[in-house]
């Protein structure tokens, strides 16, 4: 936590704080570092004229990506969002269902559940995670929500509510043991969110692995990058097979024969990605060690600035810390804009927290359950600069 000196000038002591750790600007919020075998195993890969949807480093990456998480199996597509949507389908969400997912989060989240035609129903967050909470969620879905015919249905629109997304919060893990717990009592499937959170801990087990199944991110500004990308996790067999068969346009296998049993995905992920995503990954924990040591050289440069806190990890968890995160505390809230205008002035890239879902127009007659503690988070939150080659 940050120490209770006051000052008068509060902001320019946070930017000078934050200048002390990051060195002059101009300092990006988040970029790539390329430091390994990234140009060996792109070279290879072009040489081997393996560049699109099918070759090893694609199966590579799986595999080791699976080691790494403890998942039994991954599944490489081509961004997060198709992830999503293919693990809600996996989910059995279907055409016209409900599925509760955090009003904080990034639009991906509820875009997946719209690509599946069921609409995305926005619940609250925690203090102390900014995750789903899963203490309000349990007193939302007994005052709006009923068992009815096996399944859970949302009281008012009569639809079912098939699964519950969890979205792991700049990598700080939800309390997973809890949302597990609410979700075995209302019936409903778990999709981790995981994004954000690659090399990220919940007691112990990697995040992404402890619902039915998880998705992962490998976008330019995530922990570690393909360019595009992202995963599917289970340890489910079948649902790991199926997953593989429907990004792949749900092609039947077969020496020349183009026969598809269903309408499937061209989501699978390029060699080419691949072979930049392998190279990434034999450097994951180098880049975890070093953003949690930018999490304590800023803690350490914060510690007399007043009216603001960093984000620490929850107890229990071994945060990724993707992106380093301050809060505004008190009453402070209203100086937001100013705390980001001065960082950005200074050269410093910072960016407030997504607008909550339902503030955006596709989503603002979505149903939802009250948000208190997202409202006042979206007010608080701004992330700084966060890129592993700032710890030094």
């Amino acid at each position: 936590m940050i120490g209770l000196k006051k000052s008068p000038d509060w902001i320019q002591d946070l930017v000078d704080s934050i200048k002390a750790v990051t060195g002059p600007g101009p300092v990006a919020l988040h970029q790539p570092f390329f430091g390994g075998n990234e140009l060996a195993y792109l070279e290879e890969c072009i040489n081997s004229n393996f560049v699109s949807s099918v070759g090893p480093f694609v199966d590579r990456f799986e595999v080791e990506l699976a080691k790494f998480t403890g998942a039994s199996h991954a599944v490489a597509v081509v961004n997060g969002t198709a992830a999503l949507q293919v693990a809600m389908l996996l989910a059995g969400v279907e055409t016209g269902d409900e599925v509760l997912v955090p009003a904080l989060t990034f639009v991906a989240t509820a875009n997946a559940v719209h690509h599946c035609g069921a609409i995305p129903h926005f619940v609250d967050s925690s203090d102390n995670t900014l995750g789903l909470d899963p203490v309000a969620l349990r007193v939302w879905l007994e005052k709006s929500a009923e068992l009815s015919g096996g399944f859970l249905r949302n009281r008012d629109t009569g639809r079912r509510i098939r699964a519950v997304v969890p979205m792991h919060t700049f990598g700080h893990p939800c309390e997973m043991n809890e949302i597990l717990e609410v979700a075995r009592e209302f019936r409903l499937n778990v999709v981790e969110d995981a994004a954000e959170s690659l090399g990220s801990l919940y007691q112990e087990r990697h995040t992404g692995c402890f619902g039915l199944v998880g998705t992962l991110s490998f976008n330019g500004n995530k922990t570690i990058t393909t360019g595009g990308g992202g995963a599917i996790l289970t340890n489910d067999p079948d649902l790991a097979r199926k997953a593989k068969h429907l990004t792949t346009t749900a092609k039947m296998p077969h020496r020349w024969e183009y026969v598809h049993d269903c309408a499937g995905f061209n989501f699978r992920l390029p060699n080419l990605n691949a072979a930049l995503g392998c190279a990434q990954l034999e450097q994951l924990p180098d880049f975890v060690k070093r953003k949690r040591e930018l999490a304590a050289k800023y803690s350490g440069a914060m510690a007399q600035v007043d009216c603001v806190e960093l984000i620490l990890e929850p107890p229990g968890c071994h945060s990724n810390y993707w992106l380093q995160t301050i809060r505004l505390k008190g009453d402070n809230n209203s100086d937001r804009d100013a705390v980001l205008g001065a960082l950005n002035d200074a050269g410093v890239m910072s960016r407030p927290v997504w607008r909550l879902m339902h503030h955006l127009e596709p989503y603002k007659n979505s149903p939802r359950a009250p948000l208190p503690v997202a409202e006042r988070l979206e007010k608080t939150l701004i992330n700084i600069p966060s890129s592993p080659c700032l710890a030094g």
